[in-house]
């Protein structure tokens, strides 16, 4: 267990450091301390849901590994969350999937869907301190095939419209009942796995399902597109593409979301800030690790997840930011993979708010780039781990690898029993 006098000498030291450069470590702890993450539900129980326990994963979407103890119902699944958030400094969102109602024992089916299929979330996430976000669930459905909105059947087209529909009212219930806007994203795996000679035709189906349902508008929900490059089974083709939901987003004024793992491996996600805040109202981030595909590893802080965390506090504009996870690792313990995750996503916030911008925009503003470089460089040695230690100790929540004993004791007392 780290002594808590250590940490505060430790931050003390970095403090000056810091200081030395222009940076307000102090500032910096503020700042971090209002950026909300949003938690993937879907990472406690591989992707099942309440709707039919018994259902496979299909629609491009699957779960490698079969560790043990993965929750089995709303109690667990909320359980699991609680544990994982008391490990977590500051305070977060919970991001929930269509299929995670509480449908009492009932089978609805996707296209009746309610706002009273999530009212004990609702009063849950109120009484835990959490706000909600929301998904429509496109996939593991009997229509889900090949294709759903885009589908030129109308009589499934309609089923996933009116699907999508309920949800975007099951959002707005969700921000008005919270006090703060629900954000709303839209997924769906449409595509092909071999070459199609239809593409414009099933694009221009999905304009036409979106223009169908977005046509109410909410004041409590904000309503997000999510692109993708390709998915199992949609190798060749992916109607919703990064193309068509950039120019559907931005002709239409909504949030694009950025899931880190649905574009090419060598794409940088941190370029695609910039441009997108100047032409759409926010963005959203499903911040994942993809390793040779969109294999949804748990986050780490890498390279990509931290020029992407640096480029958005360089924009100066978080307050435009949302953002949220999205992996589910069943390979290990899975609440040991919400805090890592977490976590790292925050740490690599934490190094951009530590950043001595006001240096480096000046030497960049005179040309003097290797000064630039070096300090960008140099940065990287700081003792920004010191200010971290500092944050999780002003959350009382485990300084440095502290939680691993934690969810050691949680494994042995509740999920190895299930």
């Amino acid at each position: 267990m780290v002594n808590n006098q250590t940490v505060q000498k430790a931050y003390d030291l970095a403090k000056e450091r810091y200081a030395a450069l222009g940076v307000d470590t102090d500032a910096a702890l503020k700042q971090l301390q209002k950026i909300a993450i949003s938690l993937h539900c879907w990472q406690a129980d591989d992707v099942t849901g309440f709707e039919n326990p018994d259902a496979t994963l299909s629609g491009g979407i699957q779960a490698t590994g079969n560790y043990p103890g993965k929750a089995r119902n709303i109690e667990e699944l909320r359980a699991d969350i609680l544990k994982a958030a008391s490990l977590i400094p500051g305070k977060h969102r919970l991001n929930l999937h269509a299929i995670y109602g509480d449908f009492g024992g009932v089978f609805v089916d996707r296209d009746q869907i309610e706002p009273k299929h999530f009212e004990s979330w609702m009063k849950w996430a109120k009484e835990n301190g959490f706000m909600l976000d929301f998904n429509s669930t496109s996939f593991s459905h009997p229509l889900s095939g090949e294709l759903t909105l885009a589908n030129p059947d109308p009589k499934i087209r309609k089923f996933w419209i009116e699907h999508t529909k309920r949800c975007r009212a099951i959002a707005e219930a969700m921000g008005k009942y919270q006090g703060s806007p629900c954000v709303m994203n839209l997924w769906i795996h449409d595509g092909s796995k071999d070459q199609t000679v239809n593409r414009l035709e099933y694009r221009r189906l999905l304009k036409e399902s979106l223009d169908e349902i977005f046509a109410t508008k909410y004041d409590n929900m904000k309503d997000c597109i999510e692109a993708k490059l390709f998915g199992i089974g949609a190798e060749s083709y992916t109607v919703g593409s990064y193309d068509f939901y950039l120019g559907y987003g931005a002709k239409n004024n909504k949030i694009v979301t950025l899931d880190t793992g649905h574009f090419h491996l060598t794409e940088s996600i941190a370029d695609k800030i910039s441009s997108l805040l100047l032409f759409t109202p926010e963005i959203m981030l499903h911040v994942s690790r993809p390793i040779r595909w969109d294999s949804d590893h748990v986050t780490l802080m890498n390279d990509d997840t931290l020029d992407l965390a640096k480029e958005i506090v360089r924009s100066g504009q978080m307050d435009r930011v949302n953002i949220g996870l999205d992996y589910f690792d069943a390979s290990i313990n899975r609440i040991g993979a919400y805090v890592i995750g977490t976590r790292a996503t925050q740490k690599c916030f934490l190094l951009g708010l530590l950043e001595p911008i006001k240096m480096l925009r000046q030497y960049e503003a005179e040309g003097k780039y290797f000064e630039r470089l070096a300090v960008l460089e140099e940065g990287k040695a700081m003792p920004w781990h010191a200010v971290w230690d500092m944050f999780c100790l002003n959350n009382n929540v485990p300084v440095g690898e502290g939680y691993i004993a934690d969810i050691q004791k949680y494994e042995v007392d509740v999920t190895s029993k299930r």
